[in-house]
């Protein structure tokens, strides 16, 4: 029996989920003809087919190591992938599990396909690109938008003398140009982009999409061009194909590069203009100020975004136990709620420090939710429970050689009375019938025989003493990157609240828990999330546990 999985995409916002469903109705089809049985099925719906970073595929791969199938089909190779080192990288990783890719257009893939399609994919993608770019460059020069919208504009809709919809146009909001020019002169007077979103936040005054405002989107990047105080279609200066966004090989992001000025596309649209070029050049005035400040220019001979930034224990962990917003960094080793610090929509205002919230948190992890003794039940009750059912495969697995036995002996019998010239009406009807019990019963015994499960005696000492020196391990620089991930992806949030008196508590939660849980099960209500309380007057050591 062939075991076969489907695979099918769409991207184009021409098409719907009905072009799913097509794609698979044939591959079915085409599996039917075969005698294949179907036992996957994949797909992407309105995803790229140029990154791999799709969960369709992903499955699929994870899938596939698995043995759960032997073919994958689908309705041609750029439904897999239209990047030429995608499908050499699927077909190399796809062999490698002894799965065979087979597509209603090409057939059995085979290394000629996937350098001729591999390539053809990566010229239609690059064909497409171009063409996508020069319609975008001539709706640009006609005035109108090359995509997105601008904070302070509304999208025109409307119908054109064709019944086809006008795209690109756009009319000023008067409301919010101004408060566009509301914060070009709080700017130029002083004011900071921090300083101006707090003030907006207090006031109740939406942001961009109705979020709360923050300074980013008002300070943006002068050279690139991005933010409220450095868009010039604000003067009436319509600026296109400042930036390209490229794909990063390995995760499939997309990343922006400044473009040469003589590639820009600049055109005049006057009836945009919200601000005039005096207040517009006053915040530039001050803009080259900032920038040649000893502050700024230090800052920037470090270059500092040509470096990876440190992965911590709680790097994007942390959540306020006010609001439910994220941490940010407030200094070098300091964390505080980003809404309290840049948008002043929190009133949880206090900062930590960053090793002391990571002691906290290592120390609930070895003196609670890590515990030998809980991971010693778990290991015994998964044994028991494993080999519980083990136990039942293998009776059933006996049953069915002794049912062999007394078959083989019945059909040895018949074999034996025709031999003797025996001959009767229901004869034949008989032996076939017991024939097929036969290979039904073989067929049932071909599956392994089932194995006990055998963990580590000595697990739970050796988790014991793996936790014991969590923190040393953390300070090696050899494994630390590894042991860290590995932490991180038992943590899914540290909960920091403030108390009344003047202490915090962290709620922690994360996958370890659920393992505790099963263990345990009486002490699942207390293990769904760990909480210790830490008064800041003892050196934040934990004091109390809420159980």
């Amino acid at each position: 029996m062939t075991r076969v999985a489907i695979y099918a995409r769409f991207s184009s916002q021409m098409q719907s989920e009905a072009s799913i469903e097509d794609q698979l109705r044939i591959c079915r089809e085409r599996a039917a003809r075969e005698g294949w049985t179907v036992t996957e099925v994949f797909s992407d719906m309105a995803v790229s087919g140029a990154s791999m970073q799709r969960p369709g595929v992903q499955h699929l791969m994870d899938a596939a190591s698995r043995g759960a199938f032997d073919v994958i089909v689908a309705e041609a190779l750029d439904r897999l992938s239209r990047d030429q080192a995608d499908v050499a990288t699927l077909f190399k990783r796809l062999s490698f599990h002894g799965v065979k890719i087979v597509t209603l257009s090409e057939g059995e893939i085979s290394e000629l396909h996937v350098g001729l399609k591999g390539t053809m994919n990566q010229l239609f993608l690059k064909d497409l690109a171009a063409k996508t770019h020069r319609g975008l460059r001539g709706r640009v020069e006609a005035g109108r938008s090359g995509g997105g919208n601008s904070y302070g504009y509304d999208v025109v809709r409307r119908l054109g003398p064709d019944g086809m919809p006008v795209t690109g146009e756009r009319t000023i909001n008067e409301d919010e140009a101004a408060l566009i020019r509301r914060i070009f002169m709080e700017f130029s007077d002083g004011l900071s982009p921090k300083a101006i979103a707090r003030k907006l936040n207090g006031e109740g005054i939406s942001g961009p999409s109705g979020k709360p405002w923050r300074d980013t989107a008002i300070r943006g990047h002068r050279i690139r061009g991005t933010g409220l105080l450095n868009n010039e279609l604000y003067i009436g200066r319509l600026v296109w194909n400042r930036l390209r966004y490229i794909k990063e090989p390995e995760t499939g992001r997309r990343v922006s590069r400044l473009n040469p000025r003589e590639q820009w596309i600049i055109t005049d649209v006057p009836e945009m203009r919200i601000v005039d070029d005096a207040l517009w050049g006053k915040v530039k005035h001050r803009q080259g100020e900032i920038d040649a400040t000893p502050r700024v220019q230090a800052i920037r001979e470090t270059r500092f975004w040509e470096k990876k930034r440190a992965t911590h224990l709680l790097t994007g962990l942390l959540r306020c136990g006010r609001c439910g917003g994220g941490f940010a960094a407030v200094g070098k080793d300091y964390l505080a709620c980003s809404a309290a610090r840049k948008q002043d929509t929190c009133t949880q205002k206090r900062s930590f420090k960053r090793h002391e919230l990571e002691g906290i948190v290592l120390n609930l992890l070895r003196t609670r939710l890590m515990r030998p003794e809980a991971v010693a039940a778990f290991v015994a009750s998964v044994s028991r429970e494993m080999n519980a059912g083990r136990a039942e495969e293998t009776a059933a697995r006996a049953r069915l050689t002794s049912e062999r036995s007394q078959i083989t002996r019945r059909l040895d019998g018949l074999y034996d009375a025709i031999a003797d010239g025996l001959r009767t009406a229901g004869l034949k009807i008989k032996l076939e019938d017991m024939e097929a019990q036969l290979a039904e019963v073989d067929a049932k015994l071909a599956a392994p025989a089932p194995s006990p499960v055998r963990l580590h005696p000595q697990l739970s000492e050796m988790y014991r003493r793996k936790v014991e020196d969590l923190s040393a391990t953390l300070t090696d620089p050899e494994i630390r990157p590894a042991a860290l991930e590995t932490i991180r992806g038992l943590i899914s949030a540290v909960t920091v609240h403030e108390t009344a008196d003047n202490g915090i508590r962290i709620d922690l939660h994360g996958a370890i828990t659920a393992l505790v849980g099963l263990a345990q099960p009486e002490a699942e209500a207390f293990m769904s999330s760990g909480s210790v309380k830490v008064v800041a007057g003892v050196g934040f050591e934990p004091t109390t546990f809420r159980l």
